[in-house]
């Protein structure tokens, strides 16, 4: 084996294992930056081990120093955005802090206000729906009674009952008529007498009437009116109506009438007919029936029988 050299010496002495005492370990924190919205800081930190000072070459500490200084301070300032600001280590907690506040605020703010409009669709929306709900029902209830009011009224008709008719004057003689055609003519007047009953309990009735038409072989040779009257529920008047003529013509109908003592020596076949109209308020002019009757009599006029009530009795038919 030759001898080693000084230079070989030298060269291998600097990484030859030489066991040295253990070297403390210095970390140097830098922020990482911020993931997206570049307005917070995080509070996650890199560590970047720098070896103590005590194993390293003593030209090397000044230079490792400044370095380590310098690539913090770069890491650092490169980590901060334009318009943030440096913070501390003790920042994160308060930021987290904050931060959790303000949540449970706009937690708050939120469930308060979803309790307020839970509370106004509980009372606002109903509210709006009393009053269409309360018309819609009146509506509903009033035709309901309104029909009830109806159909209780219709079955209760008034009834009429023909009583008599009396011939006070029944002439017939010779004239003309108004364009000077010659002809009998005739004069009537009489009384007919009816009984009307309102048989409603719970209403009054109108009773008004068309003409009541005294005809003789089709040609009317008297005629009357009914007067309007009201008729309380439950009750009853006697009617009397004036059927009166003066001076019909009769043209060629009157040729078997005609006597010399003016007066018809045969019974006269006549016939009555009207129309009975009543209306009941029973409810205002919101409710009210109506009822009407057509009257048709048959009644022979007897000379032997004047100013002598003729009955109507059995006379008579009602539609």
């Amino acid at each position: 084996m030759h001898a080693k050299t000084d230079s070989e010496v030298t060269s291998l002495a600097p990484s030859s294992p030489t066991r040295s005492p253990r070297r403390p370990v210095y970390y140097v924190q830098s922020p990482s930056r911020d993931s997206h919205d570049g307005e917070k800081t995080a509070t996650s930190f890199h560590s970047t081990p720098v070896l103590s000072p005590m194993g390293s070459p003593p030209h090397s500490h000044s230079s490792i120093g400044r370095h380590s200084r310098e690539s913090s301070s770069s890491r650092f300032s490169g980590s901060l955005k334009p318009g943030s600001r440096k913070i501390s280590p003790n920042d994160g907690s308060r930021s987290g802090q904050k931060k959790g506040q303000k949540q449970w605020k706009e937690c708050a703010v939120i469930e308060e206000e979803g309790l307020l409009e839970d509370e106004e669709r509980e009372r606002g929306i109903p509210r709006r729906c009393y009053f269409l709900a309360f018309v819609l029902g009146f509506f509903v209830l009033f035709s309901m009674f309104s029909l009830i009011l109806w159909g209780a009224s219709k079955p209760q008709k008034p009834k009429i009952t023909m009583k008599s008719i009396t011939f006070e004057h029944f002439t017939i003689q010779a004239g003309s008529d108004s364009t000077g055609v010659a002809t009998d003519m005739i004069s009537v007047n009489s009384t007919v007498k009816m009984i009307y009953r309102n048989t409603g309990t719970f209403f009054g009735v109108h009773v008004t009437s068309t003409p009541v038409d005294l005809s003789y072989s089709e040609i009317t040779i008297a005629s009357g009116n009914l007067k309007k009257f009201y008729q309380s529920r439950k009750s009853q008047r006697s009617v009397a109506i004036s059927v009166m003529s003066n001076k019909i013509p009769l043209y060629g109908s009157g040729a078997e009438l005609s006597s010399s003592t003016g007066t018809a020596t045969l019974p006269v076949p006549l016939k009555l007919n009207f129309n009975v109209r009543s209306r009941a308020y029973v409810l205002g002019k919101l409710v009210k029936p109506k009822f009407n009757k057509r009257i048709e009599c048959d009644v022979t006029f007897d000379a032997k029988k004047l100013n002598v009530p003729i009955s109507l009795k059995n006379s008579c038919t009602y539609d």
